[in-house]
């Protein structure tokens, strides 16, 4: 890899991970009553309580222990069992924590531990793959929560903000070769 690359993936990873999607995630909860973040559409269904434990408990795994090193103590199942009351501050607190020690892995990452093949959850993906993965499955979940928000509020929760005036074109940088 390109050791431009690697820092440009490894930054906008960071971006995504806690100035995108962390912060919309706490709107959420902070929108939502106690009793809303953990309803369940139906038994077989996760509440927000559920989904906010799944991305603190895939994101330590994944990055901190997977990548980082950090003992994992993961138990996944707990992650979708859970049905409250576990405060929002506590969920909160728990994920904003996960995020930015996340984060701070992120930012030692080199060349070398993108391209190295790790062991994790019965996988073995190299380090580009847990970090592709682990932003993925975060924007997917953070989706499904404010999905979710929307459905109890019936509003927009306006994170979406398109240029107001025509853009200028763009000219496409490439990106170095890899």
């Amino acid at each position: 890899m390109n050791d431009d690359f690697t820092k440009l993936f490894l930054h906008h990873s960071r971006h995504v991970l806690g100035e995108v999607y962390l912060p919309r995630i706490a709107r959420c909860l902070a929108v939502l009553s106690e009793k809303e973040i953990w309803w369940r559409p139906h038994a077989t269904s996760n509440s927000v309580g559920n989904l906010v434990l799944h991305l603190e408990g895939n994101v330590r795994q994944w990055i901190i222990s997977g990548l980082g090193g950090a003992p994992d103590h993961r138990e996944r199942d707990k992650e979708f069992a859970a049905q409250g009351p576990l405060p929002r501050r506590q969920l909160l607190h728990h994920l904003r924590g996960t995020v930015n020690e996340a984060c701070r892995v992120l930012a030692k990452l080199t060349d070398q531990d993108l391209a190295f093949q790790h062991s994790i959850q019965g996988f073995h993906p190299t380090g580009f793959q847990v970090v592709y993965h682990v932003t993925e499955h975060f924007a997917y979940h953070a989706g499904q929560i404010i999905l979710i928000t929307k459905m109890k509020r019936r509003r927009d929760l306006k994170f979406t903000h398109l240029p107001k005036q025509t853009p200028k074109p763009v000219t496409p940088r490439r990106l170095p070769a890899l």
